[in-house]
């Protein structure tokens, strides 16, 4: 059982998404439903990704954050914030090139009483591996690291297909 969660709040067109303890694959269908949700909506201008009570994130949370990114540059032409305040997630997300595909800022959010917690969704073995499938790939795709990195764990999950 995961000890983390994700909450969102959307306040004047900013999606705010916060990620608490450790967020990991149990949580992906959730953050996925909502990236869908968040690129529905008409009327946004930023998204905010707070990472300050992070403890722990999984590469497919972090494919899917590079996946929001992407989506957010495609829609809107921006790059999504992450606020983070922890020395070793900064680390991890430039190590993932996170720095290129976000604006990475250590400054906390207003209003964290705004946000409620992402619904839990059930989803098959076979929605979830497509979901992990498709984080790391995305992830892949950022730089020539990552690619190497997450090359066999791809393989091994296409593969499975």
């Amino acid at each position: 059982m995961s000890t983390g969660k994700i909450q969102f709040a959307e306040q004047s067109g900013t999606f705010i998404l916060k990620f608490v303890g450790e967020v990991r694959l149990t949580l992906c269908s959730a953050l996925d439903a909502t990236i869908e949700k968040i690129f529905t909506s008409l009327n946004f201008s930023a998204i905010v990704i707070d990472l300050t009570e992070t403890r722990s994130i999984d590469s497919t949370t972090l494919g899917l954050l590079a996946k929001l990114s992407i989506l957010s540059r495609q829609k809107i032409g921006l790059l999504p914030t992450v606020v983070t305040t922890h020395d070793d997630i900064t680390r991890l997300l430039q190590s993932m090139g996170f720095d290129q595909v976000f604006n990475i800022v250590e400054s906390p959010l207003p209003c964290p009483e705004c946000l409620a917690d992402l619904p839990s969704q059930d989803q098959s073995e076979d929605v979830v591996k497509a979901k992990v499938l498709e984080a790391h790939q995305i992830l892949m795709s950022l730089n020539e690291s990552n690619r190497e990195a997450f090359h066999d764990l791809v393989s091994a999950l296409e593969r499975q297909y």
